[in-house]
Order: C-alpha cells, then sequence, then structure tokens
C-alpha cells in the first residue's frame, strides 16, 4: 500500500473529547500508535489524517508526529482521501483507509483496503476487510503500522 489514511476521533482516540469548564479540550492518543505511525512515515509512506470535526489536541499531535496531509472538519471522508491520492498520483486501490463510523463507510469501501477496529459502528465493520484486534485509542492503528511496515520488509529486528 501507498498510503495509509485515517479518521481520528475513535480511530487514534478511543472517541472521547474532554472539555474543561473554559472550554479547551483535549484528547488521548496513544504512544504506541504514535510510535508505529512515525515507523512507517520514515520508512517513505504518506499518512494522512481525515476528521470530521477540527480540534487543536489533533492539530498538534499532527504537528508532533510530522503527518504530512492533515484535513478537518471534512465529512465527506471518501472525497478528501481522493484529492490526496489524487495529489500523490494514486489510485484509490493503492490505499489503506481507518474509520469506525457511517461517514467513513464510502472510502473504506473505495480503498484497496478498509479498516476498522471492534467498538466501531456495525456499518463501518461490515464494509470493512479487516477488524483490528486491538481497539481504537489502544493500539489498532499500530497493529496496522506493523502489518505495513512487514509486508513492505521495513520491520526492524526481523
Amino acid at each position: 500500500m501507498q498510503l495509509f489514511a485515517m479518521d481520528v476521533d475513535g480511530i487514534l482516540t478511543d472517541g472521547t473529547v474532554l472539555i474543561s469548564s473554559d472550554g479547551t479540550e483535549a484528547k488521548r492518543f496513544s504512544i504506541l500508535d504514535g510510535l508505529g505511525l512515525a515507523r512507517l512515515r520514515d520508512s517513505g509512506c504518506p499518512i494522512a489524517w481525515i476528521s470530521g470535526r477540527a480540534s487543536d489536541a489533533t492539530t498538534a499531535r499532527a504537528r508532533e508526529l510530522k503527518i504530512p496531509y492533515l484535513i478537518q472538519g471534512r465529512v465527506d471522508k471518501l472525497t478528501a482521501l481522493t484529492e490526496i491520492a489524487a495529489k500523490l498520483g494514486l489510485r484509490l486501490d493503492a490505499c489503506v483507509y481507518m474509520g469506525d463510523d457511517v461517514i467513513d463507510v464510502p472510502a473504506l469501501l473505495a480503498a484497496g483496503i478498509g479498516v476498522s477496529v471492534p467498538g466501531a459502528m456495525p456499518e463501518a465493520q461490515t464494509a470493512a476487510d479487516y477488524i483490528t484486534r486491538r481497539e481504537a485509542g489502544w493500539g489498532a492503528v499500530r497493529e496496522i503500522c506493523d502489518h505495513l511496515l512487514s509486508t513492505r520488509g521495513k520491520m526492524p529486528g526481523r
């Protein structure tokens, strides 16, 4: 696969958004996922985050992990995925897309490989080619990164 794209809330996080009384937002991201994404990025695989809601916490984490493609506030996930793939000169069947809700279904179906998580909505699970063993926000993205790295022959220690 030549592009790994994913939703954020419910994939990179457990779907919880914490809002403080002053209106600031916090999310919990997995360090396991972060290292997997960094290793995959360093192997030369482009990574994209496509989120239905804009969030400063998401922006900060994407900046920290040097995620090259970040699209927020877009519920038309397939259109966003198509735009990124076209920018990279890729067909959709060269993409892996990971999502957990009904707005992810068109992208899950169009990607070469659609991935979801155990706690996803039934429509997303049905559309996916693969359901991770690990839960969202608890290493599900790392599971896919490690698999992609092993298929690219870039898995350290092997």
